[in-house]
C-alpha cells in the first residue's frame, strides 16, 4: 500500500498519519476489533481450500448481490463457524447441502450454525447469499470501499480497494490475514459494454440475455482477502511477454481509452522493473496467474497479480521525489512500489496487521533496490536516506497484536532505512541479497509472523540483530551515540535506546578519517587515540550522533 502524503506542495515534509493506523495508547479496543483482528474460536478450527465468488454489479444504483462459496478443511471438530461481512451489506441466506443453516450476526461478524457433523480431515462447503449497498470509498485506497466514477465518455469507471478497511467490506469471506484459499475463482457480472478485469487469468466471458457479461477469472495460486479486487470499465489492452528467472512471464495492460498513448508509454516501466525485482528477491511469485497493470480511478494497490495504477502516467509520487534526491523522478512510484508487494505483501503475507512492517518496510526498500540496480549503489542509498525527512518518530512500528491494529506509519521509511542499516551491519552485499530472496524462498505463498522474518534474517546474517529490530520497530527513539572527547581518548556509548541496546557501527574520525568501526553498548566504552576533534557516524546507518562534555 501507498503511505499517503500531504497535499501541500511546498512541504513534501509533512506526511499525514496512515490513515490505517491509530494511536494505541489511546485506542480503546472494541469487541467488533477482537471479533475482526483475533483468530477466533469459531475460525481457527477449519482451514480455508477455496473461495469461489460471483457477483453482480448494478452501477445504477451502487448496489451489488452474490455469493461466496466456502471450501473449507476441516482441522478439529466444530459446529459453528465465523464468516464476516460489512455492514450495510446482509446476508440473505446461507446453504449447506441444500440446507438453510441459522446464523446469528454481531456486528460485522455472522456465526453459522452447521447442521452436518464436522469430522476431521473432510472438505466440506457452504454457500453464502448477500446483497447490498456496499461502503463507497471515501479517500481509495487509504480509506476504502467501492469507488464509482465514470471516464470520459460518461462510461463507468469502477473499482475496490480495501486492504485496511478489510475485504468484507465488499464480499463475505474468512476476513483474517492468517488464512488464505489455496485458489480462487471470481466471477463477477457487468452490464454490457464493461470489462472486468480482476487476479489470475481469464477463463471465460459470458454472455447474458440481459446484455450483462460475467468475467471469470482464476487465480491459481494462495491470494489473500484484500488482495483480491474488481476493475470495471471500457479498457484498451495490450500484452507483453518477459522472460524471467521461471520461463515465460506473460504481461498484461489495461487502460482507459483516454489515456491509451499514456499508458503504452509508462507502463514500459513494468518489464525493467520485473527484471530488477527477479535479481534482488527471486522469481516473481505468480508466473501461474501472470503479471496485470491496470488503470484505476484511484492512485493505486498491490493487488496480487491485477496491480492497480492511477499516477497520472508521471514519474515519481503524482511528480514529487519523495527523497529530494532526483532519483525519484526517474521512475513512477506506483509501478514500481506497488508491484514490489508481489514479493513482500502478496508472496510473504502477514497474519497479523501488526506486523503490516513486513510489507510495507521491505517494499519501501525495494525502491533503493530499483534505484541502484538501475542508477548505481550511492543512487539507491541516496533515495533511501533521503527519505529520512518523512519519518516521524511518533510510535512504534509494531501495532497492537490480535485487534486489527496496525503500528506506526514509519512502517515505510524508517523500516526501509532500518533494513538499509542492517545491510551496513551484515557488510556484505552478496549475502544481503541472499537474505533477500532467500526469505521469498523459505517463506513462498506463506503468512508470517514479523518476529519469523527477523529469526530468518538473524540466522542467515550470522549476527544477533535482535536488539536492532526492538529498536526501530519496537521503540519510537534513535539511538544516538554520545561521545566525549578527552585527552588522548574518545568516549562513546549508546543513548536514547533501550536497555542493552549494542548495535556495531562505522564512524569517521575527523571530516576526512580515518574510519573506525566501534562497537558501542549502553556502557561507556574507550577509544584511546589522539589529534580529533570530531566524531561523525556513515550516513548509511539511521542513527544520530552527539557530543556531550
Amino acid at each position: 500500500m501507498i503511505h499517503q502524503l500531504s497535499k501541500s506542495t511546498g512541504l513534501l515534509l509533512a506526511a499525514l498519519f496512515f490513515s490505517l493506523a491509530v494511536q494505541a495508547q489511546k485506542y480503546a479496543f472494541t469487541h467488533d476489533d477482537t471479533l475482526r483482528g483475533s483468530i477466533t474460536p469459531e475460525r481457527i478450527w477449519w482451514d480455508l481450500a477455496y473461495y469461489h465468488l460471483q457477483v453482480k454489479i448494478n452501477p445504477a444504483d451502487s448496489a451489488i448481490s452474490g455469493s461466496t462459496t466456502i471450501y473449507y478443511r476441516v482441522l478439529k471438530p466444530d459446529q459453528t463457524l465465523q464468516v464476516d461481512l460489512q455492514r450495510p451489506l446482509k446476508i440473505q441466506k446461507i446453504v449447506q447441502e441444500g440446507k438453510e443453516l441459522a446464523f446469528r450476526q454481531d456486528g460485522n461478524a455472522y456465526f453459522i450454525t452447521l447442521q452436518k457433523k464436522q469430522e476431521i480431515g473432510q472438505t466440506e462447503s457452504l454457500v453464502v447469499h448477500y446483497a447490498g449497498k456496499p461502503r463507497v470509498a471515501k479517500r481509495a485506497p487509504w480509506d476504502g470501499g467501492f469507488v464509482w466514477k465514470r471516464d470520459k465518455t460518461g462510461q463507468w469507471f469502477i473499482a475496490t480497494a480495501c486492504q485496511g478497511l478489510g475485504a468484507s467490506a465488499w464480499w463475505p469471506c474468512k476476513d483474517h490475514m492468517y488464512d488464505e484459499p489455496d485458489s480462487m475463482l471470481i466471477s463477477i457480472t457487468v452490464p454490457n459494454g464493461l470489462q472486468d478485469i480482476s487476479n489470475g487469468r481469464l477463463r471465460r466471458v459470458t454472455d447474458h440475455e440481459d446484455g450483462s457479461r460475467t468475467f471469470d477469472w482464476f487465480v491459481s495460486n494462495p491470494i489473500s482477502n484484500y488482495g483480491v479486487n474488481v476493475n470495471i470499465g471500457n479498457y484498451v489492452h495490450w500484452a507483453d511477454t518477459l522472460q524471467g528467472e521461471k520461463g515465460r512471464l506473460t504481461l498484461d495492460f489495461y487502460a482507459l481509452p483516454e489515456h491509451a498513448d499514456s499508458a503504452r508509454r509508462q507502463f514500459q516501466q513494468a518489464k525493467p522493473m520485473l527484471i530488477a525485482f527477479e535479481h534482488w528477491f527471486g522469481p516473481y511469485p505468480f508466473y501461474e496467474d501472470g503479471y496485470k497493470l491496470v488503470e484505476t480511478p484511484y492512485l493505486g494497490m498491490e493487488h496480487q497479480s491485477s496491480v492497480t495504477y492511477g499516477n497520472r502516467f508521471r514519474n515519481g509520487y503524482l511528480g514529487r521525489d519523495l527523497s529530494g534526491t532526483g532519483f525519484g523522478l526517474l521512475w513512477d512510484f506506483i509501478i514500481i512500489h506497488e508491484s514490489g508487494h508481489e514479493w513482500f505483501a502478496n508472496n510473504i503475507t502477514y497474519r497479523d496487521v501488526a506486523d503490516m512492517w513486513v510489507h510495507e518496510s521491505f517494499t519501501n526498500y525495494s525502491e533503493n533496490l530499483y534505484t541502484e540496480f538501475y542508477y548505481g549503489k550511492e543512487a539507491g542509498s541516496a533515495y533511501v536516506m533521503g527519505t529520512r525527512a518523512l519519518i516521524r518518530n511518533d510510535r512504534p512500528i509494531v501495532g497492537t497484536y490480535h485487534v486489527n491494529h496496525s503500528g506506526s506509519g514509519d512502517m515505510y521509511y524508517k523500516g526501509g532505512n532500518m533494513l538499509h542499516t542492517i545491510r551496513q551491519i551484515i557488510g556484505d552485499d552478496t549475502k544481503w541479497r541472499g537474505i533477500l530472496r532467500g526469505l521469498n524462498q523459505r517463506f513462498y505463498h506463506q503468512t508470517v509472523d514479523g518476529k519469523q522474518i527477523e529469526e530468518y534474517i538473524i540466522q542467515q546474517s550470522g549476527i544477533d540483530l535482535q536488539k536492532v529490530f526492538d529498536q526501530y520497530l519496537r521503540d519510537k527513539r534513535i539511538p544516538t551515540l554520545e561521545y566525549k572527547l578527552i585527552k588522548n581518548k574518545i568516549q562513546y556509548r549508546w543513548t536514547n535506546c533501550i536497555q542493552g541496546f549494542n548495535m556495531p557501527l562505522k564512524v569517521c574520525l575527523n571530516n576526512a578519517g580515518p574510519i573506525e568501526k566501534l562497537n558501542p553498548t549502553t556502557q561507556w566504552q574507550t577509544l584511546p587515540i589522539s589529534g580529533i576533534n570530531l566524531l561523525t557516524s556513515d550516513p548509511a546507518y539511521y542513527v544520530f550522533v552527539q557530543q556531550s562534555k
